[in-house]
């Protein structure tokens, strides 16, 4: 059944005009009257429809936010994995870089005493100086010259130009700058004193918002080399250099040891300071080994003063002392004139600043005479009481040789020889060492060598000199002469100490020593290795020797009598040789020398003295170099409590009958 239609709504239209009611009936109906003239009015404008806005579709709208937010999305995603895959170890260690601070820990340097356990050398608290340039820009400052202002009060404190402090406050685009290294504690305080007096003006100041003029300058903990007996032993000890390395000398040489071993420390930091909850991690400094020297500081100061006021007198270029222990080889003392304060290297000389005692070559001139004895003496090719006649000259080779002294033919014994320091006679007796001139002069090499000539000592200190020894057959025909007299070779003052206490110890060489050993961080002593031992003569020739030596400083011909000590037996042989400039490469001045060792008949101390280039008095050995001898040995006896001789000397002949 179709549905019902809804009623049809019925719209009114226009009123229609009313018609005339018709007229009663009967009546004649009258015309219509006309119509009047329709009136024509204007087209009614058709009513005005209201404006409808039409929107576009969002969808292009939509897939542009989202293609926009994927390629964020994207951009994101790279950089994610750029810096947690791809670049992410380095951009760890940038981070560990300004979030952990690392900080080298400095080992204490060890000491270096004695052989009594005196400090020699030992190190102190001190800081180094430094700044943070950042807080002296003008930005941080709100000072347009902070730097000089700062540099000003300084500069007094620390002992250095107010512009150069200046400059380094200034080190663009650097948070840190060296101002000073090695400062006392009592500076380091000082500047902390003055940065909080100008850190309560800062806050009295501009309503409590001033900045501290001061506030940049920080330290950090440090340790500083000291001397405490100044020049004493400078020359042994050496020193440190401004990095805390060792420049010279025993500083140097046992570097390693005396360093230790640097720790460091690493820590969590914000804002530059450490955070305590986050912990620390990091190795302890191994502090370095303490260094026992053979020195004894008493004979040391001795030897040093008696040098240095004879080097003035004599207004010599310089001037060394040897000490050693005839038995043990360990050297007891061992000084230079001039020479300087490690405490103060900016006022040292650097002609002064090393060792000359080891490092000086010259030519030892007579008191290696001992040496060409001792040859004669063991090849049994003369004795003591052998004549020797010694004419006024001699021609050998393509020389003339003479004596220091002008004399009319003497009649000597050997022992003679050697006291009256005949150069002439010396010629003489090598000469019997060989059939040739050539085979004495291998035979006199042979004996040279194992004295110890030519070759380093066996310290392995720092720039030490072997000497000049050549070997035979390339000795020219004035050195086939000269050498057996002192002249033509070269030595070191310890190689010539050496020489008399091989004959001291029956003939025996042992190394020198310097160091007795060492204490490490566990407080272990370990002593040093033994020292090598060689026969260089026999006992029977070194006694020999040692009482011919005596005739030098006892009888009253010999040339050393200066050098005599009341009360005890004294063995020793003077020196005069002429010196090498070594600026002009030429003979000029003379080399003053005195070796010798005591008791003659029992020895205990070797003493050897050189001044070279003395130009004011007496240049001769005997003269000059005995009362140094003399007083340093005197000194080294009492100190070490060595009785005086009982016995007296041997008193050797020194003339002998003219032979017919």
């Amino acid at each position: 059944m179709p549905p019902k239609e809804p009623p049809r709504r019925r719209v009114p239209g226009p009123a229609r005009p009313a018609r005339p009611r018709p007229a009663s009936a009967g009546a004649r109906p009258s015309r219509p009257a006309p119509r009047p003239a329709a009136k024509r009015t204007a087209p009614r404008p058709p009513a005005r429809q209201p404006r409808t806005i039409r929107l576009g579709s969002p969808r292009p709208r939509l897939r542009l936010i989202s293609l926009g937010l994927t390629l964020v999305m994207l951009a994101f995603v790279v950089r994610l994995l750029q810096v947690q895959a791809v670049d992410a170890s380095a951009y760890a260690a940038k981070a560990d870089k300004y979030r952990f601070q690392e900080y080298t820990l400095s080992a204490e340097r060890g000491e270096i005493t004695d052989r009594n356990g005196i400090a020699l050398a030992a190190s102190v608290d001190a800081y180094d100086i430094t700044a943070d340039p950042k807080l002296f820009t003008p930005e941080e400052s709100k000072v347009p010259d902070a730097p000089e202002q700062a540099a000003a009060l300084l500069a007094p404190l620390l002992g250095k130009e107010p512009a150069e402090l200046a400059k380094k406050l200034r080190t663009p685009k650097s948070r840190y700058t060296l101002l000073a290294r090695k400062q006392t504690p009592q500076v380091w305080n000082q500047i902390k004193d003055l940065r909080r007096v100008y850190g309560q003006k800062a806050q009295r100041s501009a309503g409590g918002n001033g900045v501290n003029l001061l506030g940049g300058i920080l330290s950090e903990p440090s340790t500083k080399r000291v001397y405490p007996n100044g020049e004493l032993a400078a020359g042994i000890l050496g020193y440190v250099n401004a990095e805390g390395k060792g420049a010279g000398g025993v500083e140097s040489m046992l570097d390693p040891e005396l360093a230790g071993k640097d720790g460091k420390i690493r820590f969590t930091q914000s804002g530059g300071r450490q955070v305590p909850t986050a912990g620390s991690q990091g190795t302890p400094a191994v502090p370095g080994s303490d260094i026992e020297l053979t020195i004894d500081r008493d004979i040391q100061w001795a030897a040093q003063q008696a040098i240095t006021e004879q080097v003035r007198k004599s207004k010599a270029d310089r001037g060394y002392v040897i000490v050693q222990d005839t038995r043990t080889g360990e050297v007891l003392a061992m000084a230079n004139a001039p020479g300087f304060d490690p405490n103060d290297l900016s006022a040292a000389n650097a002609a002064s600043m090393g060792n000359a005692a080891l490092q000086d070559a010259y030519e030892p001139g007579s008191t290696s005479k001992v040496m060409s004895m001792a040859a004669v003496l063991e090849e049994g090719k003369a004795t003591p009481d052998t004549h020797v006649t010694v004419p006024n000259r001699l021609h050998r080779g393509d020389r003339l040789f003479k004596d220091d002294v002008d004399h009319k033919t003497w009649y000597l014994t050997l022992n003679g020889v050697l006291a009256k320091s005949s150069n002439i006679g010396t010629i003489l007796a090598t000469g019997r060492l060989g059939a040739t001139q050539a085979e004495s002069n291998r035979v006199l090499h042979g004996y040279l060598r194992k004295f110890g000539i030519g070759s380093p000592s066996g310290l392995n200190y720092p720039g030490e000199t072997s000497g000049i020894l050549a070997k035979p057959q390339d000795w020219s025909t004035s050195q086939q002469y000269t050498i057996p007299f002192g002249q033509g070779l070269s030595v070191n003052a310890l190689q010539a100490a050496s020489v008399y206490s091989t004959i001291a110890n029956g003939g025996v060489r042992v190394e020198p020593t310097l160091v007795r050993g060492s204490k490490g961080p566990d407080g272990r002593f370990a002593p040093a290795p033994t020292p090598k031992e060689t026969r260089v003569v026999s006992e029977k020739t070194a006694d020999t020797l040692a009482r011919m030596l005596e005739s030098v400083v006892d009888d009253r011909e010999g040339t050393g009598t200066r050098a005599a000590i009341p009360g005890y037996r004294v063995a020793g042989k003077t020196g005069t040789a002429n010196r090498v400039d070594p600026e002009l490469g030429r003979y000029k001045g003379y080399t003053a020398s005195f070796a010798g060792f005591a008791p003659a008949d029992e020895p205990r101390i070797t003493v050897y003295c050189a001044i070279q280039n003395p130009t004011k008095g007496s240049y001769f050995g005997g003269q000059i170099c005995g009362p140094i001898y003399k007083k340093v040995m005197e000194f080294a006896l009492k100190t070490l409590h060595v009785a005086p001789t009982g016995s007296a000397p041997a008193r050797l002949p020194v003339f002998s009958e003219p032979t017919p």
